[in-house]
């Protein structure tokens, strides 16, 4: 091999590392629970939570689910049933993450208050914090709550 195809091979070899190193340095996206984990810097993040925030007695229950390359987030009230599914990758946002989804990416079912219902219907944030190593904060225009784990999967 010559001098300048080595050369050519070095620097497009350097080229590739850099971009592959700087690709790591910025906040991604997650759309499996392994990705998850790894995104928040906890191989056991939970990916089933409960409720302890609810002043009606009946606790919403949020599920992670992986399924076809995309993650759902299932949000089901006690007693009620699908307060709203929604589809997509969840990504890092400062210390926060986000699950921005469309509306064809969001349905959502009959104990989704109105009020949730219309800031919502055409798309929207869900916001997860960590409040502390064993709470999650989870809210969207109109709804907030706080979360324990209940299961690790």
């Amino acid at each position: 091999m010559s001098l300048s195809i080595r050369g050519s091979c070095l620097a497009t070899f350097l080229l590739l590392i850099s971009i592959n190193v700087y690709a790591y340095d910025v906040p991604g996206c997650a759309s499996s629970i392994g990705e998850l984990r790894t995104l928040v810097g906890d191989p056991l993040f939970s990916s089933r939570w409960v409720e302890v925030s609810m002043d009606d007695g009946k606790p919403m229950v949020v599920s992670i689910i992986e399924r076809n390359g995309k993650l759902l987030l299932e949000f089901i009230k006690t007693g009620e049933g699908m307060w709203a599914v929604i589809s997509g990758v969840i990504c890092k946002s400062g210390v926060d993450l986000e699950a921005r989804m469309s509306k064809e990416q969001i349905v959502l079912g009959p104990p989704a208050n109105w009020v949730v219902s219309l800031a919502i219907a055409n798309g929207g944030i869900f916001t997860m914090r960590r409040r502390l190593a064993n709470q999650l904060q989870i809210e969207t225009q109109g709804w907030s709550g706080r979360f324990i784990p209940t299961a690790i999967n």
